[in-house]
């Protein structure tokens, strides 16, 4: 068999296992319009055929992260001169996470805030929102899914806060999958440093597929989201966003976004601490476990040295290492991928992806396609703190629906996993 045919099979066998899963959860499986759930698969597959197999689609994107690259750069050099020599990780520092990654959240926080002032975010936002409505969902599911390509799961909503109070419960499961699906472009360039580093065409080749897969999360979650919620209301098509502006002038625009990326990077620092401690504290006590009852030295000679001990990551990685191995990942990867698709879920992205840079630069994920599904699948906030996060910020917005949005938290994760793991699939399919 080919590798093509082969990439095609694994691919085809993982996403109808994904959907047949959305199908056993959904609430109502004689509502689900079938046809929507085509057109948003085959607008998936479409957009990843031309992201890797049409030049001048490719041409286009690779554009589009070179210049992404380039602003991360940019953003470089204010570091440069706020940290001097402690920036240069190429001369007698190592590279500093605190200094290469978190400064440049606060950065792009800032252009984001300034885009969105400038009325350039709303702009494009509105065209991803027009494409999406093509699929037959509502205006405000539409503004949302479409926004949250480039903002938070808490910003995005923001953009219909207007109609948040009068949406019905599959209206919010489309927009809470769409938030667990997609990250915000302020942590896009925190995601390139993990796996690019200094070196200029691995952080092009990860900002490419990072953007790529951004924009196909959106007709993923809009898929997942209408098997397992189906609509079976009347809503409002008209299709509206806000012209309201943040700040009162342009510097304050970029003085309000610079304060937010600096709370988000100093959050982003302190929880990861926080998780990587709690992470090593598990595996202390799982390995003073494995010690006592002696099985420490089988878990060394089963997994050929992989793991010393027992510990939380071979645990995930044994748990989710079938779910690696549906979407595409090959059987001698497949429990690395596992514990970075455990440690995304259980603990968040930024724990996963820092984890994934490392097994890369070891040479434990080697295979470039379980590379390329890997950064798709773990691009995404579908993370159980995330459940919270959303719970808090929709419900101070649009207080009536905290009822529907705590009974809508599990089965909104289940979906926004499911949508990231869709296009790590279909993207390995089409390599």
């Amino acid at each position: 068999m080919s590798p093509v045919l082969e990439n095609i099979l694994r691919g085809t066998l993982g996403m109808f296992f994904l959907l047949f899963v959305c199908f056993l959860l959904s609430n109502n499986r004689r509502a689900i319009n079938w046809k929507l759930v085509g057109i948003g698969i085959v607008a998936q597959i479409c957009f990843a055929l031309g992201v890797q197999k049409v030049n001048f689609v490719k041409s286009f994107f690779t554009y589009v992260s070179e210049k992404f690259v380039d602003l991360i750069n940019i953003g470089h050099k204010g570091i440069e001169f706020i940290f001097g020599n402690l920036a240069d990780s190429t001369g007698g520092w190592a590279y500093i996470f605190a200094v290469q990654v978190l400064p440049n959240i606060i950065f792009f926080a800032a252009v984001s805030a300034m885009l969105y002032y400038l009325g350039v975010l709303q702009f494009i936002v509105y065209i991803f929102a027009w494409l999406l409505k093509k699929l037959g969902i509502s205006g405000p599911e539409s503004v949302s899914t479409a926004a949250n390509i480039f903002l938070g799961q808490t910003e995005a909503p923001l953009m219909i806060r207007p109609f948040l109070d009068k949406m019905n419960r599959s209206e919010i499961m489309c927009i809470m999958v769409g938030g667990f699906a997609n990250t915000a472009g302020s942590v896009l360039a925190a995601y390139v440093g993990f796996l690019g580093g200094n070196d200029p065409d691995q952080q092009k080749f990860f900002a490419l597929h990072m953007l790529s897969q951004s924009i196909m999360s959106a007709p993923a979650a809009i898929v997942i989201s209408k098997i397992m919620f189906p609509q079976t209301e009347n809503v409002m098509r008209e299709l509206k966003v806000p012209k309201e502006k943040i700040g009162d002038n342009f510097l304050d625009a970029i003085s309000q976004g610079t304060t937010d990326g600096l709370k988000l990077a100093v959050n982003v620092g302190a929880m990861l601490i926080v998780f990587t401690a709690l992470m090593y504290l598990a595996n202390y006590i799982l390995g003073s476990v494995g010690s006592w009852i002696n099985i420490n030295d089988d878990i060394a000679r089963i997994t050929d040295g992989r793991y010393d001990s027992l510990s939380l990551q071979m645990i995930l990685g044994y748990i989710f290492s079938p779910v690696a191995w549906l979407i595409g990942i090959n059987s001698h990867e497949m429990v690395q991928v596992g514990q970075l698709l455990g440690e995304k879920t259980i603990l968040n992205e930024f724990v996963a992806y820092i984890s994934f840079g490392q097994m890369k630069t070891s040479g434990a994920i080697s295979d470039p396609k379980s590379i390329l599904i890997t950064t798709y699948a773990l691009c995404g906030f579908a993370n159980f703190a995330s459940i919270g996060i959303q719970i808090g910020g929709i419900s101070q917005l649009a207080p009536n629906q905290r009822k529907n949005l705590t009974e809508l938290g599990v089965k909104a994760l289940i979906g926004g996993t499911i949508a990231c793991l869709m296009c790590g699939c279909i993207a390995g399919a089409m390599m």
